[in-house]
């Protein structure tokens, strides 16, 4: 099974939330549909799949969701900029 570690966010440099899930492209439409409206990311629109990993194990994926979620914001952006210049919404890209 695969994990995936995804950062998303409203716009470019804006509110940027990192996750984890197994199932990456469902969680995104979940996100984009605010399916679950209370959340962080329903309340900062946060809709845009701007960068992802994957990994074979849930350890790995959560250690790194840990690690991540600690850097400070210019690292993410730095990371975000360096995969993702132009911060597209890579959703449609997942299969």
């Amino acid at each position: 099974m695969i994990f995936h570690v995804y950062i998303i966010t409203n716009r470019p440099k804006g509110v940027l939330y990192i996750g984890l899930t197994k199932n990456l492209k469902r969680r995104i439409y979940q996100h984009k549909k605010k399916v679950h409206p209370k959340t962080f990311s329903a309340r900062y629109n946060l809709n845009k799949l701007v960068y992802f990993e994957a990994f074979e194990s849930k350890e790995e994926a959560l250690t790194r969701e840990r690690r991540m979620k600690k850097w400070n914001r210019d690292w993410k952006i730095e990371l975000i900029e360096k995969n993702n210049p132009n911060w597209k919404d890579l959703y449609t890209q997942l299969k």
